[in-house]
């Protein structure tokens, strides 16, 4: 086997280049002409229909040559950053299987001359090839028949990572899984996570490829790909009854999770599917509505991470039917949320000891009121992001240290009545305190610091970014709290 390899790998470089296929466009300021070896995207279809296990490599230069083992290991390999404004895919057969390649005749290799790494047993490829991205796994299976086999190991296909901008990962996709549907035609069930994030040349024609041939898709997570509509998504939750972590940050045209209506319309008489994702990121989804916001509580009911920072638009109203239809969320964010006051609080109150994280960040409606319901009802809570609520005082830190004692993580930066009093409260009640944020609070000085270093042994990061404490002060802390990085702006303190 290791004498053939060495074979295959040597005759590999004409084979694979000879019939790979470019099946992706350049950038609209570029103008590239095809290589001569290269077929157009109708032959691209034809070549997948006649060879039996064609393999894309993602990201790769139209003149990048296929890598050989030594190449790889002696870092000599093509970077796809040489090609400055354009991303090519490629598509060709496993190395050295054409009929019509001219093969040159190599001796055969003994076991002296084979590069080391062939000498590796096949379970150790396979834990290698397991932590490399998607586009670096597809490079590997052009180096030689036996890398090209074990680069297409089932085992390590349950993740689809694409990355890069110009990447055209509809393309991308629709070769991936049409080679991952080879063993069970048009259905790709190892398939459990995709994740294309950053991919701004993504569309809904990419999400309903995927929605279409992965059935037990688990993971979804495409930020930033502005091109994505609620269409593809209702497609993709329709389609794909197993999916529980869904990212749709930063996709403006998204505003809402739901079924399809042909889906809706099928299941009325049982009385409707719901959809099983328990963490749903919509950060930047800045068209999101109360409307919206009840239709994903109506549809999704097992949420438990939630994560709505900067959507400006939602009100107290839409977190009212959040808390009706979702109980067990216990990680909620609606930081920036400009339009979320106490009465917003008091609704989220109801999700009671299930709750171990809220951030509510920059929302300056919220006052020691709303603090108060939050730490009467949710005992359990472990992390609180106040920072910005400038109606925060020293009364809504203590019912918070009071009843909230399990609390290791605070943020109460730029809350400006916050003074000693409150830190000496927390500090007395909240010993298991890890993480403190005071940046730009005017009203603490080093006494409120020393309170809390001589408490929190644990302590392990404290931010007093512009506070004007004195450098006694930090150095106590660094003495008391051995572990803890100090995050300040005193130029005499290092």
């Amino acid at each position: 086997m290791g004498a053939n390899n060495g074979k295959q790998c040597g005759s590999e470089g004409k084979g694979s280049s000879s019939i790979s296929s470019d099946v992706s466009s350049s950038t609209d300021h570029t103008s590239t002409k095809a290589p001569r070896n290269v077929a157009t995207s109708e032959d691209s279809d034809l070549s997948m229909r006649t060879l039996s296990t064609p393999s894309p490599a993602l990201i790769l230069s139209p003149s990048s040559s296929p890598l050989s083992p030594s190449a790889i290991i002696n870092g000599s390999s093509t970077s796809s950053s040489s090609v400055t404004g354009e991303t090519v895919a490629m598509v060709h057969a496993p190395p050295g299987s054409l009929p019509h390649a001219r093969m040159r005749a190599w001796p055969r290799p003994t076991k002296e001359q084979l590069p080391p790494i062939e000498l590796l047993p096949d379970h150790v490829f396979l834990t290698i090839f397991s932590h490399l991205p998607t586009n670096q796994l597809c490079r590997c299976a052009r180096v030689c028949r036996r890398w090209y086999n074990l680069a297409w190991d089932p085992r390590l296909w349950r993740t689809i990572r694409l990355t890069g901008e110009l990447l055209h990962a509809d393309r991308a996709l629709r070769i991936l899984t049409r080679r991952l549907c080879q063993d069970t035609p048009n259905v790709c069930l190892m398939l459990e996570a995709v994740v294309a994030s950053g991919c701004r040349r993504l569309t809904d024609r990419g999400l309903h490829t995927v929605a279409q041939c992965c059935p037990e898709l688990r993971r979804l997570e495409v930020a930033s790909c502005y091109n994505v509509s609620n269409e593809a998504v209702f497609d993709v939750v329709s389609r794909c009854p197993n999916l529980e972590h869904l990212d749709v940050s930063g996709c403006s045209k998204v505003t809402c999770i739901s079924l399809t209506r042909d889906v809706s319309l099928k299941l009325a008489p049982m009385h409707g599917q719901q959809i099983c994702i328990r963490y749903l990121d919509m950060t930047d989804c800045f068209a999101l509505e109360d409307e919206g916001l009840h239709t994903i509580a109506a549809h999704c009911t097992q949420l438990t991470h939630l994560y709505l920072r900067r959507c400006t638009r939602l009100t107290d109203e839409g977190l009212r039917c959040l808390v009706l239809y979702c109980p067990g969320v216990r990680e909620l964010s609606v930081s920036d949320c400009r339009f979320i006051s106490d009465f917003g609080l008091r609704e989220i109150a109801k999700l009671e000891g299930r709750l171990r994280y809220l951030s509510v960040a920059h929302c300056g409606r919220i006052t020691d009121v709303g603090v108060r319901y939050i730490a009467k009802y949710c005992g359990k809570l472990r992390y609180l992001n106040a920072r910005g609520c400038e109606g925060l005082t020293d009364h809504g830190l203590e019912h918070l240290a009071k009843n909230c004692p399990r609390l290791k993580s605070l943020d109460i930066g730029k809350c400006p009545l916050v003074s000693d009093a409150g830190l000496e409260l927390l500090a007395l009640n909240c010993f298991n305190l890890k993480r403190l944020s005071l940046k730009a609070c005017e009203s603490i000085t080093g006494r409120g610091l020393q309170i809390v270093a001589a408490n929190c042994f644990d302590l392990q990061l404290l931010n007093v970014q512009d506070c004007d404490v004195p450098l006694e002060a930090l150095c106590f802390v660094k003495r008391h709290c051995k572990r803890c990085v100090i995050e300040h702006t005193n130029p005499a303190f290092f």
